[in-house]
């Protein structure tokens, strides 16, 4: 990666937590250019669409970094030690239930309808991904199913009431949760 490339990688991560902060439409500009200590024009000069192509350059920025560390373990390592990297790396991810998850704040306001196939194909990933990795580990194909939607549904559930309910374990305690859950499952088989 070269040095602007690497400068808009680092402009992209600052944008997504303003974005984390004050939702897409409370992000104005002001707010961005003040974040981020660049100008107007600076901001331009990277994004020429403006704020929509921030927010997709954000939504971009989050899914490959999840394709790294869980949607592409989840489908091509080994299923086991997918599964437990996953609740390690969503842990670290939402700083323990501290940090919003922006492509689920997206989902509940009016920036859905915006960038609803990357809002959709972030969620359809992640629960198709750990739908295999559960099949891969044994589990037979409806329980798969159910209990990668029930995953996915139960993180994002904790990650709004860990903030709702201002308790920082909340999000971890939850997390265990779901994760003997699955290992129940993995035993059953």
């Amino acid at each position: 990666m070269n040095s602007k490339e690497n400068a808009k990688t680092e402009l992209v991560a600052r944008i997504a937590e303003i974005f984390r902060e004050c939702g897409f439409e409370g992000a104005s500009l002001s707010r961005i250019t003040e974040g981020t200590g660049l100008g107007k024009g600076s901001l331009y000069h990277f994004f020429p669409a403006g704020k929509e192509e921030m927010a997709a350059e954000v939504l971009l920025h989050i899914h490959r970094w999840f394709a790294g560390h869980i949607f592409l373990p989840l489908e091509q390592e080994n299923a086991f030690g997918a599964l437990d990297d996953m609740w390690r790396e969503v842990d670290d991810y939402f700083q323990s239930g501290k940090r919003v998850c922006l492509v689920g704040a997206f989902a509940l306001d009016g920036t859905r309808d915006r960038f609803a196939t990357a809002i959709s194909g972030y969620f359809r990933r992640w629960i198709a991904a750990l739908g295999g990795a559960l099949r891969r580990a044994g589990v037979d194909d409806s329980t798969c199913a159910i209990l990668s939607q029930e995953v996915v549904a139960g993180i994002q559930g904790a990650l709004i009431l860990a903030r709702a309910l201002d308790d920082a374990e909340f999000f971890s305690k939850s997390l265990l949760r779901l994760q003997r859950r699955v290992n129940e499952q993995l035993a059953a088989r």
